[in-house]
Order: structure tokens, then sequence, then C-alpha cells
């Protein structure tokens, strides 16, 4: 039984890490609730008992074996060597370590092979990254990828509580703070995270860089446009994929359907397609639409649908825990 420190216990992908500890028996011998002074002292439920929200100070004092951290790359920054200093493995879902070449990016069932005994932080890629690279990794193996574009419909609930709020205000017609430039109630937002230089958006970079680390192929060009959509759980992608190699549609969809961690719904005739009404809560990636392109030899169009808060962000964070807790390393 471990002791197991959640910093940012409070927050949106803290609360449903705890939930994913419990729903997949995770052996917590002692859970350390972790998030700022404001709330130190106060009491949430885990596995129908209290647990007392400490301080990072007083959590780096009680020594855990692994800290699951989501309270944003500063605090990561700052806190993640520290806890890594006292022996503490270190599982970090915010973009602090993401892109340090000394620092694994993973997804396990895409790359969990890169982890040894002695990496002691390890970074959790970006939501929209995860169910991409869930999808690309097999089908590079088999067919060898030359390009995905791709366009994502993520949920608000990937920008936080203050976004879901908004949603709700704004569908209730109450006036409060906004965590949007522009409405999204009835509306899309081609703006996620910052813009940058080259006019893309810090998002759309990540789904570009941490792709091709969590690969391992640098030669796999990925270029995207993520758009903000008002659904409050569950982020969709359309993918362009380019083969190098020819592909079969049968085949690609064959292949999906067993690889670990993927669903095909893909029976359009049936109105059978994923969907995030229906992904959320769930911890598996669904692929559908699957189709030839035929304005370009090699290449599939297809539709992807996760749970942002759940694969997207708390299970793939335990799931990385859970196989160091299967190598011995914990």
């Amino acid at each position: 039984m471990l002791k197991v420190a959640v910093v940012g216990a409070t927050g949106m992908v803290g609360q449903v890490m705890l939930k994913v500890l419990e729903q997949r028996n995770f052996p917590v011998g002692e859970l350390i609730p972790v998030a700022t002074e404001k709330s130190a002292g106060k009491k949430i439920k885990f596995q129908g008992k209290d647990a007392t929200i400490v301080t990072l100070e007083a959590a780096l004092e009680k020594r855990p074996n692994i800290a699951l951290f989501s309270a944003g790359g500063e605090t990561s920054l700052t806190w993640a060597p520290k806890f890594a200093a006292i022996g503490c493995k270190v599982v970090d879902n915010s973009s602090a370590w993401r892109m340090d070449p000394a620092i694994k990016l993973v997804v396990p069932e895409v790359n969990a092979g890169v982890l040894t005994a002695t990496d002691m932080i390890i970074a959790n890629p970006n939501c929209s990254t995860i169910q991409l690279v869930m999808v690309l990794k097999p089908l590079h193996k088999k067919y060898q990828i030359e390009r995905a574009i791709v366009s994502t419909y993520q949920s608000i609930s990937g920008t936080g509580v203050k976004a879901v709020n908004q949603l709700e205000n704004e569908r209730n017609g109450v006036s409060a703070e906004m965590a949007y430039p522009y409405p999204i109630d009835k509306n899309c937002l081609p703006h996620c995270d910052v813009f940058l230089e080259n006019g893309y958006t810090k998002e759309e970079m990540k789904l570009t860089l941490e792709s091709k680390k969590i690969i391992g192929d640098d030669s796999v060009k990925v270029v995207a446009t993520a758009v903000r959509v008002p659904v409050e759980g569950g982020h969709s992608e359309s993918v362009n994929i380019q083969f190098k190699k020819p592909i079969q549609v049968g085949d690609v969809r064959s292949l999906l359907h067993n690889t670990p961690g993927i669903k095909v719904q893909d029976n359009p005739e049936l109105n059978i397609y994923p969907m995030p009404k229906f992904a959320h809560h769930q911890d598996d990636v669904f692929v559908g639409r699957i189709r030839e392109d035929f304005t370009q030899e090699n290449t599939i169009n297809m539709w992807i649908v996760a749970d942002n808060l759940r694969k997207g962000a708390a299970t793939n964070t335990i799931q990385i825990a859970e196989y160091l807790l299967e190598k011995g390393w914990l």
C-alpha cells in the first residue's frame, strides 16, 4: 500500500484523479490531497473516508511514494524536482516538462517502454495529443505516416471550471466572469490557448511537437487547427492521415479494433459513430467515420473522440503509475 499525493486535488482533473484511483483500485494506503493554503485543513472524501487537504510543504514532509501533479506549470516546475529529490516518483499533468529532452512523455499503450527505474519525473501529454497518438502510433508502425492534418472540437472542461461556469451562466442568462474573450454558448472559438508568432496557438503546436516525441519519429508531420466548442466533456478530432504505404480501410479498421484502449464505432448506416456525449466518463478512445480520401492516394479520414478529463488527463496519469507499480519501481 502506497502513500499517494494528488497535487491539485480540488481542481477538475484532481477530482477525476481521485475517482479513477478508487475505480481502478490503485493500492492507496494513505492519500495525501494537496491544494493551496486557502484549502488546507478542509476535508475531502476518498474511499468512504475523510482525507485532510494539506499544502505542498506538508505533503513533502510526508514523503509520498508517488505524486500525481495537476496544479499548473509553475507549480510543477518548482515542486516536482523537490518531490523527486526525496525519492518520490512524479507524474505531471501540466505542460511544464513535456518537451524537456530529459523527461519522458508517456501514453502507456503507446510508449511505456521508454520508461526506466531512474525516471523520477514523467510527463503526461496534452489531452488532445493522447487520443490522437493512441490512433496514430499503431497505424504508423504498419503503414508509415507521411502527414496528419487534425481539426479539433474541444470541450470547455479542457479550459477548467471557470469555462464550465461561463457556459452555464450564458445558458441561464447570468452575466458573470468569462473564461473566453467571447461567448461560448451557441458558438465555436478557433482559439485554444495563446497565439504564437507563427500564427498557431500553443494547443495546436502541442499536437505537432508532442505527437512526434511520443511516436518517436520526427519525420511524422502533424498540423492542427484547435477549436473550442460548447460541449461540457469530451474532445473530438477530425483527422486526415496520409501514409507512405498503400492502405485498405478494412485493414485499418481491423488494426484499430485490435489495439488496446481503442473502441471502433463505425457503422454509419445505423448512425453508429463516436460522440463526446457517449465518451463522457469512459476511459477508451473511440474511432469512427473511417473512410478513404478519394482526392489523394494512401490517405484516410477518421473521427476520434475521448473524455479529456479521463483518458486525456487523469486516467492516463494513473495508468503511468500502474505501469511503475507493475515494474516494481514504486
